[in-house]
């Protein structure tokens, strides 16, 4: 075991952030917020169009029918997309510092917090990193789920309540626990309404 020594780890007043890593000026990263923190959040839960609206205007792409919730938090919106019929829950936390793609009717519950970037701790400098994370369509991300950057979680898929996810889920597989493993895999629905549009 070594012998910790200040400084051999850890620099963090030689950290930098790459030149365009945010993907938008610093002005227009503080009126997100600004909007996030008021026009986004203050509004009212059945307002969805109206943050829809907020969303695009900042550059996500967001597809029809999209849900998403006024205490979900989107680090920096012109770096996701939503497609159709997305939900996205309460304090849900889409951590964008890469792309995050979600696909149509998939559902990203409340609490969970997808992330796309991290540290590289073998660095003194503490080098920040960012990978994208792609849901498929028809995913089911339960509530309290974290998901790692560069994770794909394939179409069909279930992700456990309070799972954590590090590599990539496979389609119609259901998985759970820390890490999440496959426990099984979906069946098709049989219901007369299971053809969505």
């Amino acid at each position: 075991m070594p012998k910790f020594i200040p400084g051999m780890f850890q620099n963090l007043s030689s950290f930098q952030l790459p030149p365009g890593f945010r993907g938008r000026s610093g002005g227009f990263v503080l009126l997100w917020q600004f909007v996030q923190g008021s026009l986004f959040a203050w509004s009212p839960q059945p307002l969805y169009s109206w943050r829809r609206f907020l969303l695009r205007c900042f550059g996500a792409q967001v597809g029809k029918g999209v849900i998403v919730r006024p205490t979900v938090r989107i680090t920096y919106p012109w770096k996701v997309v939503l497609d159709d019929y997305v939900w996205v829950g309460d304090h849900a936390e889409l951590y964008s510092l890469g792309p995050i793609t979600i696909g149509r009717n998939s559902v990203v519950s409340q609490n969970a917090y997808l992330c796309t970037g991290g540290h590289d701790y073998s660095k003194v400098a503490f080098s920040i990193f960012a990978k994208p994370i792609v849901v498929g369509e028809e995913v089911w991300i339960a509530a309290d789920v974290f998901v790692a950057p560069g994770v794909n979680i394939g179409s069909g898929a279930v992700v456990g309540a309070r799972s954590n996810v590090f590599k990539d889920v496979p389609e119609c597989a259901v998985v759970m626990g820390s890490p999440a493993v496959v426990i099984k895999y979906r069946e098709p629905s049989t219901a007369p309404n299971a053809s969505l549009p």
